[in-house]
């Protein structure tokens, strides 16, 4: 998948990196000369510029994103940022820092696809923001090991086979499984798969996408509300 980070600061750069080990490709923009820099040097694409602009923002790709992670400090650019991108029906992820009130947080919220406070969830939490509602990252267990929770859906090649006929790739399993709505327990051989059931798989980050294409198929984010302006 392809993502678009506005700002190469420390939230930014980080969740770049989270999505670039897991085999996505990740352009940013930056304006600050010295984070440009930095971000070059780190193997990332970068352009250089005011991510609250239409233009620096189709030089980055947008329209092609499948997502726009808007992480810069500055909520006025941000929330610039992904207005543009909600014009080319990109997923929008929005950078609200701690101190803000609740209620500008539901100013901003119905705007937007996730509203992420960085301060709490790190990079972790922005990249799952990233990914859309039907994929997870619960746990790093290890440098490349991870445990993710997969929603089911309509376009699962895997919907209707039960546990025991889903064949997952090498350095996979499944360890739990819950039907939608209900809590997860341990997976039975005989448990079958349905739209909005949830599966968490341990998998090693060089098969992540493949299973993600056996479960959740190929429709990662949900795509927003509405048709583009």
């Amino acid at each position: 998948m392809r993502f678009v980070i506005i700002g190469a600061g420390r939230v930014g750069l980080r969740t770049a990196r989270v999505l670039r080990d897991e085999g996505h490709q990740v352009t940013l923009v930056e304006l600050d000369r010295d984070r440009v820099e930095r971000a070059r040097e780190a193997g990332f694409e970068v352009v250089h510029g005011d991510g609250s602009l239409e233009d620096v923002l189709s030089e980055a790709g947008i329209e092609d994103a499948d997502g726009l992670g808007a992480l810069t400090s500055d909520l006025n650019v941000n929330f610039a940022a992904c207005s543009i991108a909600k014009h080319h029906r990109t997923w929008t992820v929005l950078r609200v820092d701690e101190d803000y009130r609740e209620e500008v947080y539901e100013k901003y919220a119905d705007e937007v696809d996730e509203v992420v406070y960085p301060e709490r969830l790190g990079a972790i939490g922005a990249k799952n923001a990233l990914l859309g509602g039907s994929i997870h990252a619960i746990a790093d267990v290890a440098q490349h090991l991870q445990v993710v929770l997969m929603t089911v859906t309509e376009q699962s090649p895997m919907r209707g086979y039960t546990i025991e006929e889903v064949a997952l790739p090498a350095n996979s399993r499944i360890v739990a499984f819950g039907k939608a709505d209900e809590p997860m327990g341990l997976p039975l051989s005989d448990d079958s798969l349905e739209v909005g059931d949830r599966l968490a798989v341990l998998a090693d980050f060089d098969v992540l996408e493949e299973v993600r294409q056996l479960i959740v198929g190929e429709t990662l984010a949900p795509e927003p509300e509405g048709g583009a302006a």
